[in-house]
């Protein structure tokens, strides 16, 4: 892909986009947390390994001004239904509180979890219908505080 050109700036692809979407969120939380004077924000992560030390599960978020986002939380095929999704639930929740958090945010496509979410206390405050087509994406909230 060429380079986009204007009279002082191009645009230009990323070979990796990690770093970049890093640098993005770094540069986003320090604007935000000059704006509004609060720089409380960390990020968490809880790991489960099977007894070989293999990972199979984890949830990951952040928290920042009194509000947790779960960002991600995966837990393999072969362990699921055996409690290790609750389990980083509670894990996230624990975290988010001893942070001040008040508020879990989540998000879920239909074919995801939005049921399991439900089942601990989480409640959808809004879903964009037919995303991707056919199914359903969902932002959830728990109110822990």
């Amino acid at each position: 892909m060429d380079k986009v050109m204007s009279k002082k700036y191009c645009i230009e692809p990323g070979a990796d986009p990690h770093p970049v979407v890093q640098f993005l969120e770094d540069k986003i939380y320090d604007h935000n947390s000059s704006k509004t004077h609060i720089d409380d924000g960390s990020l968490f992560s809880k790991i489960v390994r099977d007894e070989n030390g293999e990972i199979v599960a984890g949830i990951a978020g952040w928290t920042w001004a009194g509000i947790s986002e779960i960002t991600q939380l995966w837990v393999d095929e072969g362990v699921r239904k055996n409690g290790v999704g609750k389990m980083l639930l509670e894990a996230a929740e624990l975290e988010a509180k001893v942070k001040g958090s008040s508020t879990i945010l989540v998000r879920s496509y239909s074919f995801q979890a939005p049921r399991f979410y439900e089942k601990y206390g989480f409640k959808t405050v809004h879903i964009v219908k037919d995303f991707p087509k056919g199914y359903d994406y969902y932002i959830l909230s728990k109110k822990i505080g």
